[in-house]
């Protein structure tokens, strides 16, 4: 990856993060619900990848844009887990669901403001509707706040077969701690990082987040010597974006604290070489992996993929996922639940699907969507895997994108594959910063209506 600040001035735009195609803001409150649950009852031989949305959280964390309710009524968390088997059992009946699942992930919110008993009767209720293994094969993983944990709860995680998980950091340093009301110190996470790895867990991530209030680039090469120390598997770095009109609790964070435009660019740029310094990979977008890795081997091998989890190395499944704003993805067909939870527990209890919204995709969606997964997590993209696939001839498709793109490379940021022929386009180490303004050029649903966060 190569930093070029004159690139990054150009095309810095703001855009979607492609954990999915079409966007979310093509999903259609308006649709036929019937012809949605006919598409997911569809035959499929593909494993299953199973996501629970757990909304609650003990403490507000400013800066946070997530679906989340805050309250310190953990008894409440009782109450949705009995919503979530009710709603697993309806969907086990629409599906084949003794189908592996390979992929699992808990993810808020805060998963871990469930109690042992929660967890308990949770992996119950999906062990009753759904086929997990626990070989060793599985990639189960959950999001942890570090302050809402302790290592009977954890080993009782690495009991239910959870081997992956995930840590939300952010920053260590203090000051930014109190400014966005997350107050967790080294010593905590240190603890929990030794505790994890001598429970069992493979994998352990890290979240961060540059461009919070009163960071400073001095200031967050500390954290990352912390953060190297610890030496987790995987680094993901977020950019936050600062929109209060949104997320109300962002209007708590003084705009005049967070730091201007030019600064974040230099965290950025520092933190990246920081890593790789250190020995991890860059593996796109925000994420970073040691060489060992399975993320970092997966981009090597050409099966690399990335969903609404994320970059992960299982492709090949159906995504259904559960609780409130969980969004399902079964062979291109969109399925997002109500967002607020008194609506989905009105449906639920019901005994009808949560379904807020979807979509279904057509075959165009489907040739756009299979372009710019394999641009940004492979940052190549070979025409006769498309052409083959979809009987097109990928340079009459696209004969407008590939126009589009003649500027990108002149300046450097991608190429074409093959000297007579072009048969495929490259990334080159100055575009993979910038690959969601490629990916862009590919979408045509962008009208410059909704706000997404910058490139980078």
């Amino acid at each position: 990856m190569i930093w070029d600040d004159a690139l990054i001035a150009k095309y810095d735009l703001s855009g979607p993060r492609y954990t999915s195609y079409p966007t979310a803001p093509q999903f259609d409150s308006s649709i036929n619900k019937i012809a949605l649950i006919d598409r997911m009852m569809a035959p499929s031989d593909l494993p299953l990848s199973l996501y629970f949305h757990i909304p609650f959280c003990a403490n507000l964390c400013y800066y946070c844009a997530c679906n989340k309710i805050v309250t310190k009524q953990y008894h409440k968390a009782t109450d949705y887990v009995e919503l979530l088997g009710e709603e697993m059992r309806l969907r086990s009946l629409m599906m084949d669901n003794q189908r592996q699942v390979t992929q699992l992930h808990f993810g808020g919110g805060t998963p871990t403001f469930l109690s042992q008993e929660n967890i308990k009767t949770l992996f119950d209720y999906i062990r009753q509707h759904f086929n997990l293994i626990n070989d060793g094969s599985q990639d189960y993983s959950i999001e942890i706040d570090p302050r809402e944990i302790d290592r009977e709860k954890l080993a009782l995680l690495v009991t239910m077969g959870i081997n992956r998980i995930s840590l939300g950091i952010q920053d260590f340093d203090a000051k930014v701690q109190q400014s966005i009301h997350r107050i967790q110190s080294i010593d905590l996470v240190t603890n929990l990082v030794k505790e994890a790895r001598e429970l069992g867990i493979q994998s352990i991530n890290f979240d961060l987040i540059y461009g919070l209030p009163f960071q400073s680039e001095t200031a967050f090469r500390k954290t990352l010597d912390e953060v190297i120390k610890l030496s987790p598997e995987r680094i993901s770095l977020f950019n936050y974006a600062h929109l209060p009109e949104r997320f109300r609790s962002q209007k708590r964070i003084p705009e005049e604290s967070l730091p201007i435009a030019s600064e974040k660019l230099s965290i950025l740029k520092m933190s990246i070489q920081y890593l790789v310094d250190a020995g991890y990979e860059y593996i796109g977008m925000d994420h970073f992996a040691k060489p060992e890795d399975s993320l970092a081997l997966a981009q090597k091998t050409g099966h690399l993929h990335r969903n609404f989890q994320g970059y992960t190395t299982h492709a090949d499944t159906d995504l259904v996922a559960f609780g409130v704003s969980g969004i399902s993805n079964l062979h291109g067909v969109y399925m997002q639940n109500h967002v607020d939870l008194t609506d989905y527990k009105g449906s639920i209890e019901k005994g009808q699907l949560a379904i807020a919204r979807g979509y279904i995709s057509h075959t165009d969606d489907k040739i756009r969507h299979d372009v710019i997964m394999s641009l940004i997590s492979q940052f190549s993209l070979h025409f006769d895997k498309i052409e083959n696939q979809y009987n097109i001839r990928f340079s009459e498709y696209f004969e407008n994108e590939l126009e589009k793109l003649q500027p990108m490379l002149n300046d450097g940021m991608l190429e074409f594959i093959g000297s007579q022929k072009k048969t495929g386009i490259q990334v080159t180490g100055r575009g993979r910063l910038l690959i969601r303004g490629i990916c862009m050029v590919f979408d045509k649903y962008l009208n410059g209506t909704i706000k997404y966060s910058k490139v980078i």
